[in-house]
């Protein structure tokens, strides 16, 4: 025989031999992975899911909105004499309380009280001289007329009396109402005017929350509403009371001016600070809700899943008021169902499910 030949079929009787024990080694392990394959996961029917789910009932829901605002001051004015002189007096130290009516500063007034005096001294005279006229008025050793020149002239001599008073008050800066005054502007010996600017004096225990609504909330916020805020850097929350809101809309913006008073009590807040703050819009007292992630959409169509007898059924909802959390549902939910809220993705109607957690 020839010795290729014979080569040729030693090596395709090896051949043969390696391939039929690897088919017989490898049939018998697929053999056994299929049937440790489980029965469910061959067919076409769905595997059964865990989920949590929660029951509902009734519960209040808030419309709540978030806005920035600013702190002012109830009352606020720069201070300047009435009239124009040098300044004499400043009797105020800055930063300080000062209570209404208090003297804070002064500008010469001699010449005023120089005047004053004078007309003062006439007073006793022309008062004497009216009173004789009325005297001799009555015995009739007068007439009418002289009576009334004397009694015309006591009135004048009053009225310039009333008119220096007048300006020599107008020389003293007395503070418009209680407040912390600023810091002072002028200096003992500075000239002032009426345009001068003295100090700034601010009402501080009580103060104003300002800030802007959207127009879509007019007729809903309005006068009394209550409010929340917080300040940057004082984690206590703070409550204010809407009192004013303005009677039309920035046309650039589209938003209300409102205003709302914070009774300044322990004196902790100062105008111009920056404010977050929260307002209620409105309020559910027995409202229906369910956590947003437990709604499906799907073609316009809102749904949830409700559990019944071991399956997931869908229910076709209309959604509500929505918060952080949750959203209110208006229709196709009662009190009492149990709505699926895990895995709603991958759930099919009739499909199997397990209840992990029911809140």
């Amino acid at each position: 025989m020839n010795k290729y030949l014979k080569w040729g079929l030693v090596g395709t009787i090896i051949a043969s031999s390696a391939i039929y024990l690897g088919i017989s080694t490898f049939v018998p392990k697929v053999n056994e992975e299929l049937e440790a394959v489980p029965v469910h996961s061959k067919g076409k029917q769905s595997r059964e899911l865990n989920v949590k789910a929660i029951i509902t009932k009734q519960t209040s829901m808030s419309d709540d909105f978030f806005v920035s605002g600013s702190i002012i001051p109830d009352e606020e004015v720069n201070l300047t004499f009435e009239t124009s002189g040098k300044i004499t007096e400043i009797l105020f130290e800055e930063g300080t309380y000062v209570a209404k009516g208090d003297l804070l500063a002064k500008i010469n007034d001699e010449p005023l009280q120089a005047e004053l005096r004078k007309l003062e001294s006439q007073l006793k005279l022309y008062t004497d001289r009216m009173h004789r006229q009325n005297v001799l008025l009555e015995k009739e050793a007068v007439s009418q007329e002289a009576f009334q020149e004397a009694q015309t002239s006591l009135a004048i001599l009053r009225a310039e009396i009333d008119g220096v008073k007048a300006k020599i008050a107008q020389t003293e800066l007395r503070a418009p109402f209680d407040g912390i005054i600023g810091l002072r502007q002028m200096s003992v010996g500075s000239y002032a005017s009426s345009s001068t600017n003295i100090a700034k004096l601010t009402k501080t225990n009580r103060l104003k929350l300002e800030f802007a609504i959207p127009e879509r909330y007019a007729g809903i916020v309005v006068k009394g509403t209550p409010v929340k805020f917080l300040v940057d850097g004082d984690l206590e929350e703070r409550s204010a009371l809407i009192y004013a809101i303005d009677s039309d809309a920035d046309i650039d913006t589209r938003s209300f001016t409102v205003r709302a008073i914070y009774e300044n009590k322990d004196g902790k807040l100062y105008p111009g600070r920056y404010a977050n703050i929260t307002l209620t819009a409105q309020t559910f007292m027995n409202a229906i809700s369910v956590p947003s992630q437990a709604i499906v959409s799907e073609m316009g169509i809102d749904k949830v899943f409700l559990y019944k007898g071991g399956k997931a059924m869908p229910v076709e909802i209309k959604k509500g008021l929505r918060n952080e959390a949750n959203v209110q549902i208006l229709h196709g939910l009662s009190v009492g169902d149990t709505v699926i809220t895990t895995g709603t993705m991958q759930l099919r109607t009739g499909q199997k499910v397990t209840l992990d957690y029911v809140n």
